[in-house]
């Protein structure tokens, strides 16, 4: 079963486009790279990228150059298999889709391993009486092994098989290839047909290494068994490796049994996200309430929930009020109150009350789509560090076909007894073992398992690259208000300068702000109301940036915000300075009001410290992090924050290019940046730091920016980020450490090194067993990312 999603831009019809294919019979990464160059060669292919562990292709395509029929035919034609899917099909009937091709692939291998083991394990029984004694087939190989098999298995079959040792040699040969042939056929087929697919594109891949092998075991065999004569003429025995060709393919595919069953568990995160979404809404319609498909919910919708119900689209709070557990998005336990005019996402569960509420965005555009197509997005990227294992991956099969001719050759001239034999099972030996399966897991696995985590933690990472760079940092930037603060400033004092009573001003205060989206503005609009004071619309309004603003209010020219404007306009602040400077070392964010041209008075906001910062940031510093925060604050009030948060440096009284710029002068220094903010105001600086991590609701544009996407407005979730990045990195390195090192001790033992010294070579079967343990190892050693703890 196949999986394919089109994303199509309808608006612009000579646009590119991208395309992701799935793309079958992949078993390593030289099939992946095989894959990848065939699409990048193709003309009108922008950009191609092949993802082992998800089976699939990303490709952006020149709709006009290249069909995307075309592109399936370019991946068939190497070897693989790829197929379009028909369109609209649901995040669920994809993941749906995938999981059941997961299914079937396992279950598959399984049956097929099964299977060649019990018939291996009745070929080494039959293959006994042609193996023992001094004569027999194998008594030149070195294996300890098969030393134990003809020392302990030979006399007990003896005693309870003797039969067996009375059917002549031939008879027994000619039976094992029968089997042999059978299992190769039914059981490896797929290594030699990808195999000569591979050769007639002048490539080599781990199936190659795998058909070379056992292809050669098996047609050495087939020669003894037909023409014995040949062999005894000149005073050789006609060793037949039937069983060993059958075991290896028993054990390969039970490795690939295991690696399947692994990698599911891989997407398992993805999997329990696309879950959640309820199959069904309940809608008002009329004086009725329908239970219907998900998709024939309409924009507009009045949808009932009640408790203990999932909320089924994304939507806003009409009527009644609630506690949603919004944890599958942020991580956070405790459930969040819902009332009317309040945002409720879809997928997460009312617990308490019912309500309604009016659907608003549906289908791809709901939030939980968004988070699973940047999760997809993200578990198909590649890790910087993927390039070293691509690189060698390139190399390896080429390199490895030249070292098993250079042991066969070594061996049949430097044996002292049975060359052939010899020569030839230490080559077999070394094409087996060399498998680079290990090598291509190593980092994708890892990849796909952390970000499957990030999310747990409400933690969204896109991509490998970002989670290799953050666990590369030096410093965190941070900015202050809605990072480090709440982000809920509150006017604390309001100050005079007696020309105007303070109900005068600040309702003028208000009245100019009340058209202003900005925290502070807010502020001073909700302290006057409070107030009881009427607040009417200016005639004039006009933000100045990094400033304040300036507008018309009943006739009066007035003038909101730092010293800076009040510079600008020559107004004399000299009048309210002091006051101000103890305000601003309390934390307390000064804001002039001038009236005509005048000071009138001075307003003081606080933004309280988030209860987490100030762990938040000594996790950082624990972490050796440095830690910075830019504001466009005064220096004081940013100075106050800083201590209270624990903050090492501040700069402060900058606008959004000044934060660039110190982001710049970071990096050039050679730091590793990361920044943190709302993904809004600070856009500029998300994007010129090495990692942006945008901090936020997780229900807005926040889940578009950024590398990083923090759900929670919490700082520990940037912890989390980092530390997770920094577990993930050691996982890969531990990973390619494993599948390096296995091949490099590999490849010499089974080339016989060991021989000179210990007198032991490693069989080809012992050969098959290692390769798929080390697939199945490292595997098994990214998973372990689920269960690590990560929690700030």
């Amino acid at each position: 079963m196949t999986i394919t999603t089109r994303v199509p831009d309808e608006t612009q019809p000579n646009a590119s486009r991208t395309l992701r294919i799935p793309v079958t019979g992949m078993t390593c990464a030289a099939c992946q790279a095989r894959v990848q160059r065939a699409l990048e060669k193709q003309p009108g292919v922008a950009m191609a990228n092949v993802n082992f562990m998800m089976h699939d292709a990303t490709v952006t395509y020149d709709p006009a150059t290249v069909s995307p029929e075309r592109l399936v035919d370019t991946i068939r034609g190497t070897g693989y298999g790829a197929e379009l899917a028909a369109p609209g099909r649901t995040a669920f009937d994809e993941q749906a889709a995938r999981d059941a091709a997961q299914d079937e692939e396992y279950h598959d291998l399984r049956r097929k391993a099964l299977v060649a083991g019990i018939v291996g394990a009745v070929a080494m029984v039959v293959s006994m009486p042609l193996m023992s004694g001094a004569a027999g087939a194998h008594s030149a190989i070195s294996d300890p092994v098969m030393r134990w098999a003809n020392a302990v298995l030979d006399p007990l079959l003896r005693r309870a098989l003797p039969f067996l040792y009375a059917v002549p040699p031939g008879v027994l040969s000619w039976a094992m290839l029968a089997a042999t042939a059978a299992i190769m056929w039914w059981v490896g087929r797929d290594f030699y047909t990808r195999a000569w697919s591979a050769f007639r594109h002048r490539a080599a891949d781990m199936n190659t290494l795998i058909a070379v092998g056992t292809g050669a075991a098996f047609l050495y065999s087939v020669f003894a068994t037909v023409a014995p004569q040949f062999f005894l003429s000149r005073g050789l025995a006609p060793d037949v490796y039937y069983e060993a060709v059958i075991i290896i393919i028993a054990l390969i595919r039970t490795g690939s049994a295991f690696e399947a069953r692994a990698k599911r568990q891989t997407s398992a995160s993805l999997r329990a996200l696309v879950e959640l979404q309820p199959r069904t809404a309940r809608v008002a319609r009329g004086d009725r309430e329908l239970d219907l498909p998900i998709e024939d919910v309409r924009q507009g919708d009045v949808v009932v929930v009640r408790p203990g119900e999932r909320i089924p689209v994304d939507g806003e709070v009409a009527n009644g009020e609630s506690a949603v557990d919004e944890s599958m998005l942020t991580g956070e336990a405790m459930p969040v109150t819902k009332r009317a005019g309040d945002r409720v996402i879809g997928g997460t569960i009312n617990r308490t009350g019912a309500f309604r509420f009016r659907a608003t965005t549906l289908g791809a555009d709901s939030v939980l789509s968004r988070i699973v197509q940047l999760m997809r997005e993200a578990q198909g990227s590649r890790a910087p560090i993927q390039r070293l294992a691509d690189r060698i991956s390139a190399i390896f099969v080429p390199v490895v076909l030249s070292i098993a001719v250079a042991t066969f050759v070594l061996w049949f001239i430097a044996a002292d007894s049975a060359p052939g034999v010899r020569a030839f099972a230490a080559a077999v030996a070394v094409l087996i073992i060399a498998c680079p399966c290990a090598m291509g897991l190593a980092v994708p696995t890892a990849v796909m398992v952390a970000t499957g985590r990030g999310a747990e933690l409400g933690v969204l990472i896109k991509g490998g690259e970002a989670l290799q760079r953050a666990g590369d940092l030096h410093t965190i930037v941070l900015d202050k208000t809605g990072t480090v603060t709440e982000g809920r400033p509150a006017v604390t004092d309001v100050v005079s300068t007696g020309s105007l009573a303070e109900p005068d001003l600040l309702r003028l205060a208000a009245a100019l702000e009340s058209v202003s989206e900005h925290p502070l503005a807010e502020a001073i609009v909700q302290r006057a109301r409070d107030a009881g004071v009427e607040v009417r619309a200016p005639e004039h309004f006009e933000s100045v940036t990094g400033r304040g603003a300036m507008g018309i209010v009943e006739g009066r020219g007035i003038a909101i915000g730092n010293e800076a404007l009040m510079a600008d306009h020559a107004v004399d602040v000299s009048v309210v300075q002091q006051r101000a400077t103890v305000l601003a070392e309390r934390g307390r964010t000064p804001v002039y009001v001038a009236i005509d041209g005048a000071l009138a008075g001075l307003l003081a906001i606080a933004d309280p410290i988030k209860p987490t910062s100030r762990e938040a940031i000594a996790r950082f510093h624990a972490m050796h992090l440095d830690v910075v925060m830019l504001t466009g604050d005064n220096i004081r009030t940013a100075e106050a924050v800083a201590r209270e948060a624990g903050i090492d440096r501040v700069v402060a009284g900058v606008l959004p290019q000044g934060k660039v710029d110190e982001i710049r002068r970071l990096q050039a220094s050679g730091r590793v940046v990361a920044m943190v903010g709302d993904g809004i105001n600070d856009a500029p600086a998300l994007a010129q730091a090495d990692i942006g991590m945008a901090i936020g609701t997780g229900t807005d544009i926040a889940v578009e920016a950024g590398d990083v996407v923090l759900m929670r407005g919490d700082l520990r979730s940037a912890v989390e980020a980092v530390a997770l990045s920094r577990q993930t990195m050691r996982t890969m390195k531990q990973n390619l450490f494993w599948a390096f090192i296995y091949n490099v001790v590999g490849i010499p033992v089974a080339a016989g090194v060991l021989y000179p010294a210990f007198g032991l070579l490693l069989s080809p079967i012992l050969a098959s067993a290692a390769m798929a343990f080390s697939s199945v190892s490292v595997v098994t050693n990214s998973l372990r990312l689920r269960r690590v703890r990560i929690r700030a």
